[in-house]
């Protein structure tokens, strides 16, 4: 179906600019209470919501808890369970590395257990990313004949690991427990194609543990994403357009690589992705503008630190609005409720902006009204085409 797309593809000037507020959707704490979103004092967005169309979107599917990964890679227009990508990619490509075929890339938590082995904390306290590099430099140390091991800091307690040598698999099961208070997993195949790959993670974290015994808070680790390097199509191949990703967490350029955008390396914050987008403006027509924290604060389970963050947003929309974008859809990834401390399924509002649409009645960007949306519940790889469509870039379908 999304061949059509591409045929239908016109060539003009027009800018489109996506905002993803990651985990932006939550939950009240209270029955009838308000959302992370809704307490928000977020005068911008609600003035693009008043304006615009809104609605919610499913980032897989009606019940089904998206990662972040394939969350952002609905956004882009891709069908999740049609490109099933491993964490572990993710992270090497978000930190550059050059990953190969037959590669087997790893993401790692650095974590603390107790003297009995149960987790106490799956982040080690959300070390920072400097300690989590001497980590990666002293875990260096492991040594597994007959396989080349490369383990590398991602930022504040998150690493990858790749493991490179023959008959390598990513048939191999997570050793995070998702929980603390228990013992991590041991690594699993999940076919016999895995079971090389599974005993090499389970030496690999051996040896890890004897070398983090005496360090606190980290002093475990915790693997996540077994994943080899996909074939993805590009969105310049898929959809004619010429991407670029301002992230500052390497995930996310991670991903964003995947789909062949380019990426502004070296961004902090959003002063820094607001330069960046100015700087940049004139170089491409898709800029994929990404926020962290509203999901860092939700996995935290702080409500009100998420509600800053969303506000720290709202304060950020008028920098993206100067440049004059033609079209800017605002949304998230998928639903990070504080009270759950964890993704869910719950579908993420929308709005969409351009100069050629219906606004609804939406006066206010927030769950339940953007549920009154133009668009109710949709798909979250069928944003792309509203996205290509108020930019005037796809052609009538037949005669």
């Amino acid at each position: 179906m999304q061949d059509i797309v591409r045929d239908l593809y016109i060539k003009n000037e027009k800018k489109i600019v996506l905002l993803v507020m990651d985990g932006v959707g939550g939950l009240p704490r209270e029955q009838g209470g308000k959302t992370e979103l809704e307490t928000a004092k977020t005068p911008n967005l609600d003035a693009l919501a008043a304006a615009g169309e809104c609605g919610l979107h499913l980032p897989i599917g009606f019940g089904i808890t998206p990662g972040s990964a394939p969350g952002h890679l609905a956004l882009f227009g891709y069908q999740p369970t049609d490109y099933p990508i491993g964490r572990g990619v993710v992270a090497a490509l978000g930190i550059g590395f050059p990953i190969q075929s037959g590669d087997v890339a790893v993401r790692v938590n650095f974590a603390t257990r107790d003297a009995e082995g149960r987790i106490t904390d799956r982040r080690a306290g959300r070390i920072p990313t400097e300690k989590c590099a001497e980590l990666c430099e002293l875990l260096s140390a492991v040594s597994i004949p007959g396989v080349q091991l490369f383990i590398k800091p991602v930022k504040d307690y998150r690493a990858v690991v790749i493991f490179r040598g023959e008959g390598l698999s990513d048939h191999v099961e997570d050793t995070d427990p998702q929980a603390t208070g228990v013992k991590p997993r041991d690594p699993k195949a999940t076919s016999s194609k895995g079971e090389k790959t599974a005993g090499i993670a389970g030496q690999f974290i051996r040896q890890a543990l004897e070398l983090l015994k005496d360090r606190k808070p980290a002093n475990a680790i915790l693997m996540r994403g077994f994943a080899e390097l996909p074939h993805i199509p590009s969105m310049q191949e898929r959809f004619g357009l010429d991407p670029v990703a301002l992230a500052v967490y390497p995930d996310y350029k991670g991903v964003s690589r995947l789909v062949g955008m380019d990426v502004v390396e070296d961004l902090q914050d959003l002063d820094a992705q607001a330069a960046a987008l100015r700087e940049n403006w004139d170089r491409f027509n898709f800029f994929f503008v990404h926020h962290k924290y509203t999901d860092s604060k939700g996995e935290d389970g702080d409500f009100e630190a998420k509600v800053a963050e969303i506000e720290k947003v709202d304060r950020f929309v008028p920098r993206i609005l100067e440049v004059k974008p033609d079209v800017l859809l605002v949304t998230g990834d998928h639903s990070t409720p504080a009270v759950m401390r964890a993704h869910s399924a719950h579908p993420v509002p929308f709005l969409l902006h351009a100069g050629n649409l219906r606004a609804d009645a939406v006066k206010e960007f927030g769950e339940r009204n953007c549920a009154q949306g133009l668009w109710g519940v949709i798909p979250g790889a069928m944003l792309i085409r509203l996205l290509l469509s108020a930019a005037e870039k796809l052609a009538k379908f037949g005669a």
